[in-house]
């Protein structure tokens, strides 16, 4: 699982194209859906002046990485082609590096193809995959040719039915394992920075969601950079019986107990607000006794 480099020491830093990204502190990922059918967002940035804006606002409320989707992953959401997919994404990227040539662009899509074509346009710094390759055999490979950051995250199945998936003898064990091979697989094509996200709301329960948010400690055992996404999503509104747009208070509180589980990165709508949350942590976790 860990090769002789890893095993005691977690990576602490991604080479994202030349910018190292350090996570001696935890990171800010912000969303950019450029999609008309997202859960909470869907339709909000789909024309190119608001999605200016939100880029604008995202990159001021701190965040250290803007993930960029053209794809909506929300469970039941449609297909779309290929061809699609990019017709939404290139504007969006064409704009981020225009005016933001500094900014750590994610691109959140399972497609190798859109992968290839993101970096190879608008030289992307990392890829966000829901599916950790399970849907395009040829994304690992995609991966290791570009050799970008890549996020791999657990969700069996796909948008589409993966509600109906959500069955496990060992929820902790069953993805323990899901990463074990997939980490294993990509060190062995070449592929150096790896990211992992345990896939919050993707073929869970509200159940299983909170067991994998009590043990994201677990997944230490990979010491890799490990990635959390709860910002809005089911488990806080039909937990509270509230809407998304409500869910803003659930969202702090429960990314709050993922900094204390080992998160590194937060995947959010509201940058402001985990930056916030990142600041009051700190100072939590650096609080000593006696003064």
């Amino acid at each position: 699982m860990a090769n002789k480099d890893t095993l005691f020491l977690k990576k602490n830093y991604i080479n994202c194209v030349g910018t190292l990204l350090d996570f001696s502190i935890p990171r800010v990922m912000g969303i950019l859906n450029i999609t008309p059918d997202s859960f909470y967002d869907g339709g909000y940035y789909y024309e190119q002046d608001v999605a200016k804006e939100q880029v604008i606002k995202l990159v001021e409320d701190g965040a250290d990485i803007i993930d960029v989707g053209g794809y909506s992953t929300r469970p039941g959401a449609d297909t779309i082609p290929v061809h699609e997919e990019w017709n939404r994404l290139e504007p969006v990227l064409e704009l981020i590096r225009e005016n933001f040539p500094d900014v750590i662009i994610s691109v959140d899509t399972f497609r190798s193809e859109i992968a290839g074509k993101a970096k190879a346009e608008y030289n992307i710094d990392m890829v966000n995959d829901i599916s950790a390759g399970e849907l395009d055999d040829n994304m690992f490979s995609t991966i290791a040719e570009l050799q970008v950051p890549y996020v791999m995250m657990h969700m069996k199945g796909n948008p589409q039915n993966m509600r109906h998936k959500a069955q496990y003898n060992d929820l902790i064990g069953e993805i323990t394992a899901y990463f074990a091979e997939k980490v294993d697989f990509l060190r062995t094509l070449g592929v150096k920075d790896m990211i992992i996200d345990p896939g919050f709301g993707f073929s869970k329960t509200i159940a299983h969601n909170f067991i994998l948010l009590r043990n994201l400690k677990d997944f230490a055992i990979f010491n890799l950079p490990l990635l959390v996404g709860l910002s809005r999503k089911s488990m806080i509104y039909k937990t509270l019986d509230i809407s998304p747009q409500e869910s803003l208070n659930g969202t702090t509180a429960l990314n709050t107990l993922a900094l204390l589980q080992g998160a590194d990165i937060l995947r959010v709508h509201d940058v402001k607000e985990a930056r916030e949350t990142m600041r009051l942590f700190d100072k939590y976790k650096d609080a000593d006794y006696p003064l």
